[in-house]
Parts: structure tokens; sequence; C-alpha cells
């Protein structure tokens, strides 16, 4: 399966403290994962993709993302290295790849894009091929020409950009994100349940328009856990030690930067906060930070200990 994070902070960072220099940085997750125990696919070698917003509105440049992908492993991208020693911003998505649906290609690489938004997915939605139709037939005729690829994730976010009421805008509300979030993961639901299928999907979505961010962390039982996801939150981000030794400094009560991933970043275990299985979390432009249970059949409101077999069987949870 795959790995991401995403930054969020009040200035710029410079791409490389996230993807190559930490000690654990997301290329080096690609090969040496830790909350990620997958004997089919022991690497997340399938390509690799970096999505980020200027920290200057240009109109000639416009307000959509950059994007970088590439089919070649991540560790052994000399170009990745040299850009992200080059570039900052303030929002950015990072994500490795190991194929479970669609072929190995650019238009299959994270994040995908539509306008101002980008999108992300850590998971797999069961038995696709058996609800593929169903969400082509659903989906209007723009948003279904858009999708390049064959992924079950790319699917998804069409199925989320159909869910809000222009998703060609140049802004949206956090109230619309999250609406739109919600209904997804609820449709998605509902193709499985037509189809029949009684797997689990395992649907940990993010998808930000750079001033917003949603994040969540689901799967669809009531028993089992969902993929690994983590947040850290702080007023900087920097390395104390040689070696690529981070930490998440708090100075005072202000939350500067806020950082989410399938597994932290450093080895710092106060830095890090697991987010509950079927939650929602989200990030303001005014960088709060919420998490959200997402209250469904599949919800259990006793937080009661989910089993991990699942999610260790399709290579997403490691032991605890």
């Amino acid at each position: 399966m795959c790995r991401l994070v995403i930054y969020k902070g009040t200035e710029p960072v410079k791409l490389s403290h996230l993807l190559t220099r930490p000690c654990h940085s997301i290329i080096n997750q690609a090969f040496d994962s830790r909350l990620r125990l997958d004997r089919r696919r022991p690497m997340n070698g399938d390509g690799f993709g970096v999505g980020w917003y200027d920290s200057v509105h240009d109109v000639e440049l416009g307000n959509q993302p950059c994007i970088f992908t590439s089919v070649t492993p991540a560790w052994n991208n000399v170009n990745l290295a040299r850009l992200a020693e080059k570039i900052k911003s303030p929002c950015v998505f990072g994500h490795v790849r190991a194929t479970t649906a669609g072929s190995l290609s650019l238009d299959n690489c994270h994040p995908f894009v539509h306008g101002r938004l980008m999108f992300m997915h850590n998971g797999g939605l069961a038995h696709f091929d058996l609800i593929k139709r169903r969400i082509q037939r659903d989906l209007p005729d723009d948003i279904f020409n858009g999708v390049q690829g064959n992924t079950d994730s790319e699917w998804a976010f069409a199925v989320f950009l159909s869910k809000l009421p222009d998703a060609n805008a140049p802004t949206f509300s956090t109230a619309a994100l999250k609406r739109a979030m919600t209904e997804t993961i609820a449709q998605l639901n509902a193709y499985s349940d037509a189809a029949g299928i009684t797997e689990p999907s395992l649907m940990n979505f993010c998808v930000t328009d750079g001033n917003t961010i949603i994040a969540t962390r689901y799967i669809s039982s009531r028993t089992d856990e969902a993929a690994s996801l983590w947040f850290s939150s702080g007023t900087s981000f920097s390395e104390y030690a040689e070696g690529g030794h981070y930490k998440m400094s708090k100075c005072d009560k202000r939350e500067n930067i806020i950082m989410i991933a399938s597994e932290p970043l450093t080895f710092e275990r106060a830095d890090w906060m697991e987010i509950r299985t079927n939650n929602m979390v989200v990030i303001t432009p005014k960088m709060n930070l919420l998490q959200i249970p997402i209250i469904d059949k599949y919800y259990d409101p006793t937080f009661g200990t989910r089993t991990t077999d699942f999610a260790m069987e399709k290579g997403l949870l490691a032991p605890r």
C-alpha cells in the first residue's frame, strides 16, 4: 500500500525537510516503513508524487497546485532530491505508492488534481471491479471525462468532486469540503452495499484547496482498525541532531505547523498523536485542528478496542 504526508504551516517549509532530510522521511518510508507490514509488496516503489502551492499568488501562473510525479522509486530519483532543496511552500502533499489497483503509470500517481484541489488516498476500495461501473454511471460528464488513470483512488476523487456545488471554484469553504468528504464516504459505502460486498474498504482520504485540509482515517467496519494515520503540531519542525533527527517544538500555544502522515516522520514519541479510526481531521485556514467522528453505521461510540488483523493483512498496519 502507500505512505503519505501533509504539511500546513503559517510559513513555507523547504520540501526537503519533509521528503528527503528526516531519517524517517516519506522517501525513507518507501523502503523502510515501520507501521506497514506487507509481505506481498514490502516496498512503496511504484512511483511517487508531491504537490504544493506557491507561497505568493501569481495571477500569470494561476491558483492551481504544482505537481511533480514519477513512476521511478522515490529514493532513486535525483530530480526529486534536487527540487526538494529549492522549493518552499506553506501547503504540501507527498505520496509514495505501492500498486494495488491500477497500472504503473504517471496518470495513477498521487496526488490527483482538479482545478484548485489536490487529493490523495491510502487504502483500497474492496472489490472495486464490482462498483466501478456504478460510480461511472452516476458521475456528471465533465467529471467523468476528467479521470485520466484507472485507480480506485482517482475514481473516489471523482465521486468527491461530484459532491461539490462547483468543483471548479477558485476556493472552497471548510464546511463544503467537510460535507463533500462525508457524502463521498457514504456514497462509496452505498455502492458496496448495493453490490453485496462484505469486505471492508479502507478510505484514508486527504483533500485540500491550499487553505483547508480534510483527512480521514476510515474503514467500513465496526470491528476492524483502519490504516495508520498520525498528526503532529507545534511552532517549529527542525533537525536537532545529525543524521536527520527531527523534532516538533512547542514554544507557545500557537499552532504554526500541522502535519499529518501515515506514520511519524520522527522517532520522538511525544511529537505525534494517533488519529482515531473512523474520524475526520480538519485543518482550517486559521490553523485550527479539529478531529470529528464520522457517524454512520460503522461508527463505534464506545471507542472499543478494534482488531488490527484486517489492516495488517492488507499491509496497512503493523502489530502493536
